[in-house]
């Protein structure tokens, strides 16, 4: 690993794809290093019992406006565009219509609250109704969303991303993770299971230390999670602490998601939706028989997730099955089994599900995606200004990226900027 690249790209999530796509489509030359064995980061499809499912990042948001949608279709994956299943609840069960209204109408109105608390505080939990009866339910709602409590979250940036969404929800049967991992370009250099542990600034661009060796290039695109990079796993040139300031600002929430297989033919409509208790923050929100399969996917977000992390998946598994019971009847504990369960906070390499702005910390979104010395450029979904949270996020993130590098590059060396660099090359291996 002793050759000099144009562009090393340090990740190999969505951020990392798109900064690869776009080096690729402009003839650049780009090694993407990933510290795991496989691509996708927190897009991860895994075959279970004959069925891709989505262990991170499975909904096409604001589908109308989602890069990944284009890929998808110019790649051959199918794109549904019907309705997401939490659009239709599940008939014929516990469901307490008049409670689940006045839920809802509580969570709007939180929503709202928002925009004041945004200016006066920035504290997302100022804007509760304190001690109200739907509290629980907006607590859970908004781990879902962010994967904390309104105690860490920054109602201006809650807000940013809430008015940029669209509202259009798309799916890809073959799973969000199939299609990142499919869509490295072939000429770009990729090294699984080989973490950057060191980065170091050069006369002529950066080089990257793997247990595997040294690489150069022009300039590094720096993709990892905020909780990566705002802990030491990688020795970073002084002068960056503002950078991991800003990544501490942005925490990773916790969000994890439980399935169980419906072991015989029982009485659940396909494609529907249910919610847990109303009254319990730690309630799950079910995926009932996506695409028709014998599945049920729990997704659990803040305190709901932290069931997993803290306890295990057994602990996880038993609270579901207990929210199923209450809702569909006792006769279901026989017919339902524990398939699999997440544990992304427990991933070394990711070390939780998407970021969050703590209170008053919005803007560290924008300081974390300057570039440093234009040597090093910032990537992932933490710094994207609305569409954190979300693969089209950090897709978009890594081609701005991306462009600034080229642009640095063209600058540092006129038209001769890849010449420069292969003879700089040539120099360091010698």
């Amino acid at each position: 690993m002793g050759s000099a690249f144009d562009v090393i790209i340090v990740g190999g999530g969505a951020a990392g794809v798109g900064a690869a796509r776009r080096l690729a489509a402009h003839g650049k030359t780009a090694l993407l290093l990933e510290a795991s064995s496989r691509l996708g980061g927190r897009a991860y499809t895994q075959d279970l019992i004959g069925y891709p499912l989505d262990l991170g990042c499975e909904w096409l948001h604001s589908g109308d406006r989602n890069a990944w949608v284009g890929i998808a279709e110019a790649a051959g994956f199918r794109v549904d565009r019907g309705e997401p299943p939490w659009a239709k609840a599940h008939p014929g069960i516990a469901r307490d219509e008049d409670g689940q209204e006045a839920a809802q109408q509580a969570y709007g109105e939180w929503e709202e609250r928002l925009r004041i608390v945004a200016a006066n505080g920035d504290r997302a939990s100022d804007a509760l109704d304190a001690g109200g009866p739907w509290d629980a339910y907006v607590r859970a709602i908004a781990g879902f969303m962010s994967g904390v409590e309104p105690e860490a979250i920054s109602a201006t940036d809650y807000l940013a991303y809430d008015d940029a969404s669209t509202g259009r929800n798309w799916h890809l049967p073959l799973g969000y993770g199939t299609l990142v991992a499919a869509s490295l370009p072939s000429s770009t250099t990729l090294r699984l299971a080989t973490p950057a542990e060191r980065i170091d600034l050069t006369a002529d661009g950066v080089a990257v230390t793997t247990r595997a060796g040294t690489v150069r290039a022009g300039a590094a695109i720096i993709t990892v999670s905020t909780a990566v990079l705002a802990s030491d796993t990688i020795r970073l040139p002084s002068g960056v602490d503002p950078w991991r300031e800003a990544a501490a600002a942005l925490p990773l929430g916790r969000n994890e998601k439980v399935f169980l297989e419906i072991g015989r033919d029982a009485a659940f409509e396909p494609d529907t939706h249910a919610y847990g208790n109303l009254h319990d923050p730690r309630s799950a929100s079910y995926s009932i028989r996506p695409n028709g399969w014998p599945i049920i996917e729990a997704f659990l977000g803040g305190d709901g997730a932290r069931i997993l992390e803290e306890e295990g998946p057994a602990a996880g598994f038993a609270h579901v099955s207990a929210e199923l019971v209450a809702l569909f009847g006792s006769d279901v504990a026989s017919v339902l089994r524990p398939l699999a369960a997440t544990s992304w906070s427990r991933i070394a390499s990711i070390g939780g599900a998407y970021s969050c702005a703590l209170p008053g910390q919005s803007h560290a979104r924008t300081r974390l995606a300057q570039p440093f010395e234009d040597r090093l450029f910032f990537a992932g979904e933490a710094t994207h200004p609305f569409d954190f949270t979300t693969a089209h996020g950090a897709h978009d993130s890594g081609v701005r990226a991306a462009d600034e590098a080229m642009a640095t590059l063209r600058d540092r060396y006129g038209r001769g900027w890849q010449a420069a660099l292969a003879s700089a090359g040539a120099r360091a291996a010698r």
